[in-house]
């Protein structure tokens, strides 16, 4: 009688033991998901933000701007055909 009570509370144990594992793999399981989604979330907010800086980038570098820009503030223009000067090496 004492070895099956010593196996059934081995059994006992062991059952617990485990059950306490699983609640303890899921809650990590959970935790970790947490921590992805916002990773992701994270992620996806730097993918938008930089959509729009591509889209700036793009609207401030069009060659018209810069052209307007250049002639407009620093008052330059493009030479004449005189103007020009070739340099060899």
């Amino acid at each position: 009688m004492t070895g099956l009570r010593l196996v059934v509370g081995f059994l006992l144990v062991f059952n617990v033991a485990t059950a306490l594992g699983i609640v303890y793999n899921k809650h990590e399981s959970r935790m970790l998901f947490k921590s992805m989604r916002t990773i992701q979330e994270g992620i996806d907010q730097a993918n938008i933000e930089w959509g729009r800086l591509q889209i700036e980038e793009s609207t401030l570098a069009r060659f018209g701007r810069i052209e307007e820009i250049a002639s407009s503030r620093l008052g330059m223009h493009m030479p004449e055909h005189g103007e020009i000067k070739t340099v060899l090496k």
